[in-house]
């Protein structure tokens, strides 16, 4: 599965500046990418994610990897990197009423600044892109190893005060965050990100969530690190 870069943009946002990275129509061939995904073995993967994964090929993983480390390091403030990456096929298919707590809260994917993470979003549905968020009895929008403490206590604090959220995929965050950013999820684009910011993926409570790879809210989903 060839990508190409041509099609790349910077920028950031919220008042903290949080960098990001996309890339528009960054397969060649993104019905090659569906088709392939057709023929994995999804599985349940990790409690985390409501839905189901299944690997990315190693090799096609070192493929992209060389070839967005020069751009990961412009976007991101490095230089001289060498990347690797993990990614999976991911398909959101867990029913809103079927969450547990820890899915209907904004997350991390690790307190590590120099972690990026990537979502290609691959699906036609109405369901959205990705969203970020501001926590807002820490003004937190980031977590890492030295404040992840005073967040947990502070969330915990709040969720003794007004209970946990309702079974429902995050929408505007109320009322312990606020969306300070969301990406479209614009077909056959990939955005990156630094993983240790809050985010989620912007899901309609009130849409289907098929299973099935060619019709159901499919991406794939990496994360980076420096080698």
């Amino acid at each position: 599965m060839r990508i190409s870069v041509a099609n790349r943009e910077t920028g950031v946002f919220s008042p903290n500046n949080h960098v990001f990275m996309k890339i528009s129509d960054m397969l060649d061939d993104p019905g090659l990418a569906i088709a392939r995904a057709s023929l994995q073995n999804f599985a349940k993967i990790t409690p985390q994610y409501p839905g189901l994964r299944a690997p990315l090929d190693p090799e096609i993983c070192a493929d992209w990897a060389a070839q967005l480390s020069p751009h990961l390091d412009d976007a991101f403030g490095y230089s001289d990197s060498h990347w690797g990456m993990q990614a999976w096929y991911s398909i959101v298919t867990e029913r809103p009423e079927k969450l547990i707590p820890m899915q209907c809260f904004p997350h991390v994917d690790g307190t590590d600044p120099d972690q990026l993470a990537m979502m290609l979003y691959l699906d036609r549905t109405d369901h959205g892109g990705t969203a970020f968020f501001r926590h807002r009895s820490t003004g937190l929008e980031a977590l890492t190893d030295e404040n992840f403490p005073h967040y947990r206590d502070a969330l915990q604090a709040d969720v003794s005060e007004s209970g946990l959220p309702s079974a429902r995929y995050v929408t505007d965050g109320a009322p312990h965050f606020e969306r300070t950013h969301a990406t479209s999820g614009t077909f056959n684009q990939a955005v990156f990100y630094r993983g240790n910011v809050l985010h989620s993926g912007v899901i309609d409570n009130n849409l289907p969530l098929p299973e099935n790879p060619q019709n159901g809210r499919l991406t794939i989903n990496a994360f980076l690190r420096r080698r």
